[in-house]
């Protein structure tokens, strides 16, 4: 098993070994479901309950319970095939999960209805970028506003008064959106001719153009520099105090984690094995020993 640290780049992708298995079932429903029940009722957002899911029968979340409080940002970490990606996926509807359900404002869902996410108050972004590359930076973020068009397609063409009017109040959001996120001066370039660290911020300026309640970011500084992780971490603190905006984060750097977040739920093998504030969880013997600092030797019999 691969030793992780406090650092940047400090969730390693090695999975760990079976027996761990065992040992990670009995501490699932221990301190972290107690954590959950406790929350106020009044103040959750988003809820899952009871969540499982498999895939050909490989187990990818098995009884997940998370309570996510309104504007607070909680982040879900664990090595690469832990189920983070699949927790994601299953709040915003991309799968259904085999058992449990999702509570979104109280409201219940064996399946969150994805074509009605927008609605709902969710907005997303992803691992890899999934930008118009061929669009201006301003158009990309206009897009984020398509789920408010009330006009017709034929309206739109011909540029009557309401579409007119929709598509202006969209691009002086946009605007404002791209001024806060410090990519005014971009905005009539072309998004793929942008660096890899400006693209992933002009996806979070077409989340927050659409004025979520609740955000989910997918891995936002995935492939970033770390003085670009750090400019983008400042973002999503600024979009959470200025917008109120509830965020779920999935980031595999534990430095910004621990700085960013107010809440984490660690998984592995699908399992929750804890829940709590950062010095919760940098204190907790058993996220040390499954993942931050045990002590492990290769054939070598050298330190990993």
């Amino acid at each position: 098993m691969h030793a992780m640290t406090f650092a940047y780049g400090g969730l390693g992708a090695a999975p760990f070994p079976p027996g761990i298995q065992d040992h990670l079932a009995g501490l699932d429903g221990q301190t972290a479901r107690g954590e959950e029940q406790s929350a106020d009722v009044t103040d959750v957002v988003l809820r899952l309950s009871g969540v499982s899911l498999s895939f050909g029968g490989v187990v990818a979340l098995s009884g997940i319970e998370l309570a996510v409080r309104r504007g607070e940002i909680r982040a879900i970490i664990g090595p690469n095939g832990a189920g983070k990606s699949s927790l994601i996926n299953v709040i915003s509807g991309v799968y259904r999960a085999d058992q449990g359900h999702v509570r979104i404002s109280g409201k219940r869902y064996a399946q969150v209805p994805t074509q009605k996410l927008a609605s709902l108050g969710i907005a997303r972004t992803f691992q890899n970028l999934a930008l118009f590359k061929g669009l201006s930076v301003l158009d990309n973020v206009v897009s984020g506003r398509a789920h408010t068009v009330r006009s017709t397609f034929l309206g739109q063409i011909a540029g009557f008064g309401l579409a007119r009017r929709e598509d202006a109040d969209a691009r002086a959001r946009a605007g404002r959106i791209l001024d806060f996120l410090h990519l005014d001066h971009v905005a009539d370039r072309l998004a793929g001719t942008l660096p890899y660290g400006l693209q992933k911020r002009v996806e979070l300026a077409r989340a927050l153009v659409a004025e979520p309640d609740i955000l989910l970011l997918d891995e936002p500084m995935a492939g970033m520099t770390a003085t670009e992780k750090n400019e983008m971490a400042g973002f999503v603190r600024a979009a959470r105090d200025e917008y109120g905006t509830t965020v779920v984060l999935i980031e595999h750097d534990i430095g910004v984690v621990m700085g960013l977040s107010d809440r984490i739920a660690v998984l592995d093998y699908g399992l929750k094995i804890a829940d709590g504030t950062p010095e919760d969880i940098r204190a907790d013997q058993r996220v040390i020993d499954a993942y931050l600092g045990v002590a492990s030797e290769n054939e070598d019999g050298e330190g990993i």
